[in-house]
């Protein structure tokens, strides 16, 4: 069974039709490595094993009578704890909802259920998913498999670190602040933050929350682009309630080869400078690709303010983040926003913003539209923007107090919270990317990059990523859980 332990979906999926191996073959061999090693990662910390067995049973009958349960037959697999899967808890790492138990499911995983897939249960999460690590005090601290005392990333750590451990076979998370895209970059596996709106995140809120959430989406994480993909076949779509009115239908990529793509690379920014191993790996693949034929540009870059594009972003994240919060809190909230950056001017800005005061939102709302347009014609251009998601590989727990956090970039600090740059400047213009494993750094840590690409264009930003693999290799398990 070691051939299956870290095989992408995709490929376990095949093998199961070719009967070569079953489903509850692959269920028990998960759940045996989730008893023995993850005692240490702590990734799979919600668990459903008898109920995932007799799925698996069930997916095997139904294959024996020639009978399709749909594209993932048969594939266990977990998600992240933060969507509601009946009969189990959904905490967000709150300990006051510790007791919430789910009366329903997810649509993700109504969608992922449907196509046949069975889950074995969720992964960890940090306090109220606001976190670049992922711990609480309901479940304890997640570890990355490529080194235990270091973070697997946040909020979909445990996501990753189930993935990279070889824990599961799928997985969904959730991303507003690079909550995807980190935890892939950190643990060497690849994540997609799809468009804004294409993903239903139904079920994916505390309790009473049904509105979409604003710039938030939700999507998979994977050991390989395809099951991107498939995973993207699976889940997206309108929310129940809009599905009368309306129907997705996403572009399909057409470019076969490297050389056909236009890229443009921003390997660090003044704003959120990254480590050298991180902006020379995007810079030398930038030149591998010019050298494969790619059209490739160093300076190419939107026609938008980045300063007001951060200021907007934080403004619209922490109105989604601080709604529902006591006075207090979001007092404390403002105060983290303020300290998010060095310019005086965009911290007073933000420290004086309300989220409380809609016409204010709708300043920022106005703007966020006008970035979307800005985007939009720099994606006239060029296919895909490749940079960084973070500026360091995988950092060292820290669970002090959020705003005392400093994290070194090449020996400099830098704020903790100035991490989010990159992932806002993406997020806010509601752009699909794509972060994908490039190998490891200097320090032996895996480093990931965004693909980005133009709203809507999920399909090639992730098809980008799979011919990348085939040229440079993908996903590579960590040594100790080969």
């Amino acid at each position: 069974m070691t051939d299956y332990v870290f095989a992408s979906a995709t490929d376990l999926i095949a093998a199961m039709k070719k009967k070569e191996v079953s489903s509850v073959e692959l269920t028990d061999m998960y759940i045996d490595r989730i008893e023995k090693f993850d005692g240490e990662i702590n990734a799979v910390v919600v668990r459903d094993f008898d109920g995932a067995r007799l799925a698996a049973r069930e997916a095997d009958a139904a294959l024996a009578k020639g009978q399709s349960l749909g594209v993932m037959h048969g594939l266990p697999m977990t998600v992240k704890e933060a969507y509601d899967m009946a009969g189990l808890p959904t905490t967000w790492g709150v300990p006051e909802l510790r007791d919430n138990i789910a009366s329903t499911d997810s649509a993700t995983v109504q969608r992922l259920r449907a196509a046949g897939a069975h889950f074995m249960g969720k992964t960890n999460v940090p306090l109220n998913l606001g976190d670049f690590q992922s711990f609480n005090e309901i479940y304890g601290t997640t570890n990355n498999p490529w080194d235990l005392t270091r973070v697997p990333g946040g909020s979909s750590g445990g996501s990753s670190a189930a993935l990279a451990g070889g824990l599961t076979g799928l997985e969904a998370g959730s991303d507003i602040g690079g909550s995807i895209r980190n935890p892939a970059h950190f643990c060497g596996v690849y994540g997609h933050k799809p468009t804004w709106g294409v993903v239903s995140d139904e079920g994916h809120a505390p309790p009473g929350g049904v509105a979409p959430a604003d710039i938030a989406v939700v999507g998979p994480l994977a050991r390989s682009a395809e099951d991107l993909a498939l995973s993207m076949d699976v889940v997206a779509g309108a929310r129940d309630i809009d599905r009368p009115g309306w129907q997705l239908n996403l572009p399909r990529p057409t470019k076969t080869k490297l050389s056909e793509f236009r890229i443009a690379v921003w390997p660090t920014d003044e704003r959120a400078p990254v480590s050298r191993d991180i902006a020379d790996r995007a810079q030398s693949l930038a030149d591998q690709l010019a050298k494969l034929g790619a059209n490739v540009s160093d300076t190419a870059r939107p026609d938008i303010d980045l300063d007001q594009s951060f200021v907007t972003y934080n403004s619209l994240l922490w109105g989604v983040l601080a709604a529902g919060l006591p006075e207090e809190e979001k007092a404390r909230n403002r105060e983290i926003r303020a300290n998010q950056s060095g310019d005086a001017g965009i911290a007073g800005q933000l420290a004086h913003f309300s989220v409380q005061e809609h016409a204010e939102w709708a300043l920022h709302n106005n703007h966020r539209h006008i970035l979307r347009q800005a985007w939009a014609a720099f994606f006239e251009d060029w296919d895909i923007l490749l940079c960084p998601q973070m500026a360091t590989t995988a950092f060292p727990h820290d669970q002090g107090e959020y705003l005392g956090r400093k994290l070194k970039v090449d020996n400099e600090e830098q704020d903790y919270f100035q991490q989010i740059f990159w992932a806002g400047t993406i997020t806010v213009g509601h752009l699909p990317s794509t972060v994908f494993p490039t190998g490891p750094g200097s320090d032996g840590l895996p480093i990931g990059l965004q693909a980005v690409g133009r709203e809507f264009n999920d399909y090639l930003t992730i098809d980008f990523t799979r011919l990348m693999a085939q040229e440079f290799g993908g996903f590579v398990p960590p040594p100790q859980y080969r």
